[in-house]
């Protein structure tokens, strides 16, 4: 071959030879595209994220444990009374370390109304929007069960709970109401309700914008509480938002609410409501970043990295010290309440928390013997002696207690924190109490009249009396407030799990040939749901709270 044919064949080899390559790296991305997207969707997906992000099934299956049974509680389901969210939380496998992103639901309402109090039920429908929600900072499960500096709570044991609760309240049909104009619950738009606003006087709104959340976007809410995943058909209960007559609630911001709590503590503390409280805070945090796990079976404590915020739960099922232990003629075994002193379980511990949210009130209908000046006098259903009047009921006690706790924490030396008193949460087992024939089935729309429920009134009654009298007792440097939502969701029977209680796929979920009702739960509330909205209220108590402070130091 001469010097030219070389160089002529050089040339047209080399063309060859680049395009080959070029196919080839192309083959090989095309590759690697298809590969890729095949291993991170489920179920494939969640291997790979555990590979990649530090979670093998063995951590899974530690972090679930961590979770279900951060706190020591009756894990025996024997009423709806009964707080079985450790026993029963529900981890998505494959999704602890997820932020997971949800559409609003754009489902209208069948109806709407008034009430015979005046109170109006309104639609909102604001444009659709397809936006998700942003979503940033995946992290993952940490449980720190050693050097725990928080309190140890008790393990208590539930029992069957013997009361009547609210009269039969016929749902009255919602008629269809003009659209409301002053209603503004686009999470876009920068709400601020009024500092002098009256927040628990108001109206429920339908707001086609949906939930904060959804049951498939949160791991950590109790199995009971998920009552789209338990079957639930409808979802409209999930778009009533609460609208003050006076200002706008602004719809709940979780990386502005972690922004206002930056560095700080909030700590809900209490009984199985507090619990369900406390997991719709998570689920609407949980939406813009995954916190560390670092409880442990004393307690629930979850932290927001991105600004050191920390949320926790203790467990606390009167918030007054309790024994077992004999005394006088009450025997062992039996819960004995000293109505007045705290719970020291967690008093200890109050200074290292900013803001605190208390509940209480549904287990003075259990078995306990209350003791006061070193005195029993009196009990619930423990009465040994039925010749010797008692001088305090269950109602009484309860209102004793809440002026004993609030007094311990406003005259703590050293406690400068927030306390929000969560007013008596109603329950709706119409009808009866709940093991007899009380009911909640069918409720799919807030109620349009309001039916008095005696005990709850005389409970709400009793709780802010004691707020009342702790708050002029007050002479430290913390604040209170109570958070009055009973009346307002006195209207929401359609919010409680009601039959859907269970994932079961043969529970019963309709009333038997005689008319009686299946086993139910009237108490809590499903997630999401109107729970969501005392978080809402919670945000807007410390906003106006730290702005005062803030205004009153400078």
């Amino acid at each position: 071959m001469s010097s030219a044919s070389a160089k002529e064949f050089s040339k047209n080899a080399y063309p060859k030879t680049l395009l080959s390559i070029v196919a080839s790296v192309g083959g090989l991305a095309t590759f690697l595209l298809l590969a890729s997207t095949v291993l991170v969707s489920q179920p494939i997906g969640s291997t790979v994220r555990g590979y990649f992000y530090g979670v093998d099934s063995s951590e899974k299956s530690d972090s679930d444990s961590s979770l279900r049974h951060s706190v020591s509680e009756p894990s025996n389901i024997v009423s709806p009374y009964v707080d079985a969210g450790e026993s029963n939380s529900t981890f998505s496998p494959g999704r602890e370390n997820e932020v997971i992103s949800q559409k609003g639901d754009t489902k209208s309402a069948e109806s709407d109304g008034s009430d015979g109090k005046g109170t109006l039920f309104e639609k909102h429908r604001p444009p659709q929007s397809q936006d998700k929600n942003d979503v940033s900072d995946l992290g993952q499960v940490e449980s720190e069960n050693s050097n725990d500096k928080f309190p140890h709570s008790k393990e208590t044991r539930e029992e069957d709970v013997d009361r009547g609760s609210s009269s039969d309240n016929a749902q009255t049909d919602l008629t269809d109401v003009v659209e409301s104009s002053a209603a503004t619950t686009n999470s876009s738009q920068a709400n601020v309700a009024d500092s002098d606003c009256d927040l628990y006087q108001g109206k429920w709104i339908y707001d086609s914008a949906g939930p904060l959340y959804t049951n498939n976007s949160c791991p950590v809410l109790t199995q009971m509480q998920n009552c789209q995943g338990n079957g639930r058909p409808d979802k409209d209960y999930e778009n009533w938002r609460w609208k003050p007559s006076e200002c706008d609630l602004p719809r709940f911001d979780p990386k502005k609410f972690l922004e206002l709590m930056r560095g700080k503590t909030l700590a809900f503390i209490g009984d199985s409501v507090a619990r369900n409280q406390m997991e719709s805070m998570l689920c609407i945090l949980w939406q813009v970043e995954v916190p560390k796990n670092r409880g442990n079976k004393k307690m629930q404590r979850y932290y927001f990295r991105s600004t050191s915020t920390m949320i926790i739960r203790i467990w606390s099922s009167w918030l007054i010290h309790q024994t077992t232990e004999p005394f006088d003629f009450a025997p062992a075994g039996v819960t004995k309440l000293h109505l007045d002193a705290p719970d020291e379980g967690f008093m200890q511990y109050i200074t290292d928390f900013d803001v605190i949210v208390l509940s209480s009130g549904h287990w003075f209908a259990k078995q306990s013997v209350y003791i006061l000046n070193n005195e029993i006098v009196g009990g619930q259903l423990w009465w040994p002696d039925k010749s010797k009047k008692q001088k305090i009921n269950n109602i009484e006690a309860f209102g004793v207690s809440v002026d004993t706790i609030l007094t311990s924490m406003g005259t703590h030396p050293n406690y400068t924190g927030l306390t929000i008193l969560r007013s008596f949460s109603p329950d709706h087992y119409e009808g009866g109490a709940w093991n007899t024939g009380g009911s909640c089935t069918g409720k799919v729309s807030p109620a349009s009249e309001l039916v008095e429920n005696g005990f709850t009134n005389i409970m709400h009654e009793k709780q802010v009396n004691g707020f009342n009298s702790a708050v002029k007792k007050m002479n430290n440097k913390s604040r209170m407030k109570l958070m009055d939502i009973t009346e307002a969701f006195s209207y929401r029977h359609d919010g409680h799990p009601g039959p859907y209680r269970s994932p079961d796929p043969n529970k019963i979920t309709k009333r038997g040939p005689g008319g009686k009702p299946p086993p139910q739960d009237c108490l809590h509330w499903c997630m999401p749901g109107p729970v969501d909205t005392w978080n809402e209220l919670v945000f807007d108590i410390i906003r106006r709270e730290f702005d005062d402070r803030q205004r009153n130091s400078s």
